[in-house]
């Protein structure tokens, strides 16, 4: 079984959501399907089919979550240093095109959202990224096409 590597918070985030999800939803779904059941027959009843589908769902979350937590490689960003680039490094870089300024961090893959700045270590960004330093150009080829971005800055900050 491979080690998934994240951040301090994207594991406090899975934590949060599986609780939320063992001691919110599951018994809020299982009252639904009481519910559901107490109107008769369960052939015709959309509320008993559609709760039973919630329920499936968040079971299947809830199994996720716990694999991808009993996987995890917590790597505290704060104890990183360096001037070279990997997981948990937060990289300035300007698009050497449009000389727009872009802020990403390297994370894993679950807790990964490029609006928030945060790009998964498996992206074609963050593969380009791995390994260089500051002031080295980097092509990345995005969906969007290929990119030439200068790499401003590296920092480690949690």
């Amino acid at each position: 079984m491979d080690k998934i590597p994240m951040t301090p918070g994207g594991y406090a985030a899975m934590e949060t959501e599986l609780k939320k999800r063992q001691q919110i939803e599951r018994p809020r779904i299982v009252e639904a399907i009481s519910e559901a059941r107490s109107h008769g027959d369960l052939s015709e009843n959309a509320e008993y089919h559609s709760a039973k589908e919630a329920q499936s769902l968040n079971e299947g979350r809830i199994a996720e979550l716990e694999d991808k937590l009993s996987r995890a490689e917590v790597i505290d960003v704060a104890k990183l240093s360096g001037s070279t680039i990997m997981f948990g490094a937060t990289v300035t870089l300007v698009d050497e095109d449009t000389e727009e300024k872009k802020v990403y961090q390297i994370v894993g893959e679950s807790e990964a959202d490029v609006k928030s700045g945060k790009v998964s270590i498996t992206s074609p960004t963050a593969r380009a990224l791995i390994g260089k330093k500051k002031g080295d150009t980097v092509e990345v080829n995005t969906p969007g096409g290929g990119k030439s971005y200068e790499i401003l800055k590296v920092a480690f900050s949690a």
